[in-house]
């Protein structure tokens, strides 16, 4: 969405209020006059900002959509470094900023679905991957689709396997819904495995989720070196979106230090600024099926993972 598209749908729709808009979408009292005037220009804050109130109003999100989705997999092989819990959250966030978001379950575990109410799903991920179905997509909250999985998904390992081009088939069957998203978050099981393969085959960049714990963080250097084989053998478009510390107890003087170890070791890498706090908020919300934003709006967790989302859009 650009300044011109805003402008052009204002002047459509004269019975707008623009004091009204710049409360809604937390703008300065003004700023819309004054952008209509030609006197200011909106920055990408504003425009995320403003976006997702524009379309309540009518603004066509999709004639303005550009192109294909971002796929991002959110990958480590270790467990309890909360790939689920950033599936989710950062889904939810990119969402309320505007942008349109599939989540992806390409974990047996099924984590992500049962967190988002879709606990024994009639379709799911594993009928497109080994039978040839349409991609299942549930729809969870406003420009938030879930395409989902369960216990059945662990049995496609072997299958992939067996299959030729098995480690292409999520990229296949990612292919035809590409246009109606701005991202997919493809969210992987905690294995090097046929199907975390098949994720960064799938993918433009992967998301590393990383405690800031010793054991956590001595399994880097063998993830890193899987996502290298994938772009120097199979996709040369992956790249590393970047590192996310999770699960971060800023009182821990060893936290900060690892912290600032593995920024050091990965000076050639993004880390992103912001880190995702332990916050009560976050765990209580996957009990009770919600993301974060539904369950504790002005939470830690909330505040963390909309941070994220900026960064993730280039946004300061």
């Amino acid at each position: 969405m650009k300044t011109t598209a805003v402008i052009d749908f204002l002047n459509g729709n004269p019975a707008l209020s623009l004091s009204a808009l710049e409360k809604e979408a937390g703008l300065s009292k003004g700023l819309l006059s004054k952008v209509q005037r030609g006197e200011r220009q909106l920055n990408d804050k504003h425009l995320l900002q403003l976006k997702p109130i524009l379309v309540k109003y009518g603004f066509n999100q999709q004639a303005n959509n550009s192109g294909k989705a971002k796929v991002i997999s959110i990958i480590n092989h270790k467990g309890g470094v909360a790939k689920t819990t950033t599936a989710i959250n950062l889904g939810k966030a990119l969402s309320l900023l505007g942008k349109k978001v599939l989540l992806v379950d390409i974990d047996a575990q099924g984590n992500l679905s049962q967190a988002l109410g879709i606990d024994q799903p009639e379709k799911q991920l594993v009928n497109a991957l080994l039978d040839d179905e349409p991609l299942p997509i549930y729809n969870i909250s406003e420009n938030l689709d879930l395409s989902p999985s369960d216990l059945e998904l662990a049995d496609a390992d072997l299958e992939l396997v067996q299959q030729i081009g098995g480690f292409n088939r999520l990229n296949k069957v990612l292919q035809p819904v590409l246009n109606d998203y701005d991202y997919v978050l493809v969210d992987c099981p905690p294995a090097l495995n046929i199907i975390t393969n098949a994720a960064l085959v799938a993918a433009d960049s992967c998301l590393i989720t990383l405690q800031p714990e010793i054991s956590a963080i001595k399994g880097l250097d063998k993830l890193l070196s899987r996502v290298q084989q994938v772009q120097e053998e199979i996709n040369d478009k992956l790249t590393v979106e970047g590192v996310v510390f999770t699960l971060v107890k800023n009182q821990l003087v060893i936290h900060q230090e690892n912290m600032d170890y593995v920024k050091e070791a990965l000076a050639g890498f993004r880390v992103f600024e912001s880190v995702i706090r332990v916050n009560v908020a976050i765990t209580e919300s996957q009990s009770a099926q919600q993301d974060v934003f539904s369950y504790q709006p002005k939470s830690n967790g909330a505040d963390d993972y909309m941070s994220l989302a900026y960064e993730v859009l280039g946004v300061n």
